[in-house]
């Protein structure tokens, strides 16, 4: 394989923007990023010295990259959910090869106009459905195509978002109100429902039903006494979702989830008290019982498969853990069980011997920049390198068929569980 360096831009420098391009800072012999656009003038300048970027390849508009001879072998789509389509359309159309983050897309009119737009560009596409690129995932699926627990019979999947972190991005943050965004379980479980069908080979959905709601944030369930704000609220001490209690715990240090609530220039000495600025006024400081959220904070997904097999998806705001998998699968002779770590155990209990055997992950993700999701985020960029490389789109595990399946799957989930609402 040709191991020349290969060239990336980067359309949207937040915080995924900001991880996948890790991988230049860390393996400068493999990537290097070439230009990037980003409306925020701190962001776009900070990974412009990070990657060593000429001032006139910094833009703030990825509308700018069409006027510009073609510069790069990669396009790292980075943007907010809803603006994925127009970039990763026009940029295909320029010949580039697309990184596009998950989903893919708000609507499925724009999922399949970025499938088709590719698929007629001839360039490659990796949805960053970084669970096909996890090691524990993928040595589950080995075990399954394996044949040792026979025929999959049900697959009980559970995505723990953790209490915190749901009030933090579904309620108060980017991704709590549909309009502005999409429905909880596009934003947050279409990697699980992609991880779904990758464990089954990408066998076709025959029928899906869903249920789900807003438990649990809105305004019934404000506790009496509790304040419009956080800051001044007496309840702040024992209400789990205090903005007091999820950003203002000591060393405040300008890093996710606070990153998102005060995004400016980092200052040790300032950054503290621009945070607590900023939660005087803006939502990520309100109740969470006073936000304009509509998204799901709890939902359930039934799937039934080609053959027979049974699925069900279940995610959950209310949870210890924080973006933590945990999964079951049941077979005709055995079963396998994972709690969602990167090293593992997987366990495999066999019904032929009546013994269990804990099985480890194949691989491990370097120490690097790019460990996101566990390291899966490292061998996601990893395989559209080598992918480039070798002119090989087969080394992408989240090509744009399979992406448009799984993404179709969870708009007739969304489907149903409105569908139920009204009956």
């Amino acid at each position: 394989m040709d191991e020349r360096l290969v060239t990336a831009i980067v359309i949207g420098c937040g915080s995924r923007g900001e991880n996948y391009s890790n991988f230049a800072l860390d393996f400068k012999h493999r990537l290097k990023i070439v230009a990037v656009a980003e409306p925020l003038t701190h962001r776009r300048k900070k990974l412009g010295q990070w990657h060593q970027i000429p001032e006139e390849n910094l833009f703030s508009d990825w509308s700018e990259f069409e006027k510009k001879p073609k510069m790069a072998d990669i396009a790292f789509v980075c943007t907010q959910d809803k603006d994925h389509c127009a970039p990763a359309v026009m940029l295909a159309g320029l010949g580039y090869h697309i990184l596009l983050e998950k989903p893919m897309a708000v609507t499925e009119e724009d999922c399949r106009k970025i499938t088709k737009a590719c698929e007629d560009n001839k360039v490659m596409l990796a949805v960053c459905h970084v669970m096909r690129y996890f090691p524990p995932c993928i040595k589950i699926k080995e075990i399954i195509d394996s044949g040792e627990i026979g025929d999959v019979m049900t697959i009980n999947h559970t995505e723990n978002v953790g209490y915190w972190h749901f009030a933090h991005s579904f309620v108060r943050g980017n991704w709590r109100n549909e309009a502005e965004s999409t429905f909880s379980l596009m934003a947050k479980c279409c990697h699980d429902m992609d991880l779904i069908c990758y464990w089954l080979g990408g066998r076709k959905a025959t029928a899906v039903q869903s249920v789900g709601s807003v438990q649990h944030f809105k305004k019934e369930n404000k506790p009496a006494g509790a304040s419009d704000r956080c800051l001044d609220c007496k309840l702040s001490e024992t209400c789990p979702y205090s903005a007091t209690k999820i950003y203002l715990k000591e060393p405040i240090v300008k890093q996710w989830p606070r990153s998102v609530v005060c995004d400016i220039e980092e200052d040790p000495i300032k950054y503290p008290a621009a945070l607590k600025e900023t939660l005087k006024t803006s939502r990520y400081g309100a109740c969470v019982y006073e936000c304009d959220n509509d998204v799901c904070d709890s939902q359930m997904v039934n799937i039934m498969f080609e053959g027979g097999t049974i699925a069900n998806l279940t995610m959950t705001a209310f949870t210890k853990a924080v973006c933590a998998r945990y999964t079951r699968i049941t077979g005709s002779l055995g079963e396998i069980t994972w709690e969602g770590s990167e090293n593992g155990p997987i366990s495999v209990h066999s019904f032929r011997t009546d013994k269990t055997k804990l099985v480890d992950p194949d691989m491990v993700a370097p120490q690097c920049g790019t460990r996101g999701h566990g390291g899966a985020d490292f061998f996601l960029v990893d395989s559209i390198i080598k992918a480039v490389l070798s002119s090989d789109p087969g080394l992408i595990r989240s090509g744009p068929q399979e992406s448009l399946a799984s993404h179709l799957l969870v708009f007739k989930a969304e489907q149903s569980r409105l569908e139920n609402m009204q009956k």
